[in-house]
Order: structure tokens, then C-alpha cells, then sequence
């Protein structure tokens, strides 16, 4: 995604603005024993009602989620950027 890789953005521990080094937030692998996916695993195997997707209209792109990390004190926070982001473009020759 198009997202720089370092930004000035305020710290919250530091109480001023500084550089953050930017990276994206990838989502972890889900807990197989959490109640969310036994729900899930049980509506599949036909325990109840059918399970269908529903249809939903194609996003140009993803909000992205960044993790942002302070170069002065290392503390990380979460920052949701707005609009949503394009991917890189790949020039094949």
C-alpha cells in the first residue's frame, strides 16, 4: 500500500511531535477455541440454519491500519488512516 514509511506525528509519552517509523498492521492468526469461531465451525457443519455470504460491493482499497513507533522513546500506537489507500503501481515492461 502507498503509505510512507516515516512520518512526524504527535507521541503521546513524549508529549511533543516527532518521527514515526510506520508500519502496516497484519491481523493474527484466530484462536481456535474461541467462542466466535466454535460458533462459526458449528453454523458450517449444518447444526443450525444455513450459512450463505452475503454479496457485498467491491472497495477500491482498504483502510489501512499502521502501527506507529516513536524514534525518540520506541513506544508504539495505532494510528487509522482516513481514506483508503491505493496499491503500488507495478510498471511491467
Amino acid at each position: 500500500m502507498k503509505i510512507q514509511k516515516d512520518i512526524m506525528t504527535f507521541c503521546a509519552n513524549c508529549n511533543e511531535h516527532t518521527k514515526h517509523v510506520v508500519k502496516l498492521y497484519n491481523k493474527k492468526q484466530q484462536r481456535g477455541l474461541s467462542i466466535g469461531t466454535r460458533r462459526h465451525n458449528r453454523a458450517i457443519k449444518g447444526y443450525v440454519g444455513s450459512v450463505e455470504p452475503k454479496i457485498h460491493p467491491k472497495k477500491l482499497g482498504k483502510k489501512q491500519k499502521a502501527l506507529l513507533e516513536c524514534s525518540k522513546c520506541k513506544k508504539s500506537s495505532e494510528k487509522i488512516f482516513g481514506g483508503r489507500t491505493k496499491k503500488k503501481l507495478e510498471i511491467k515492461r
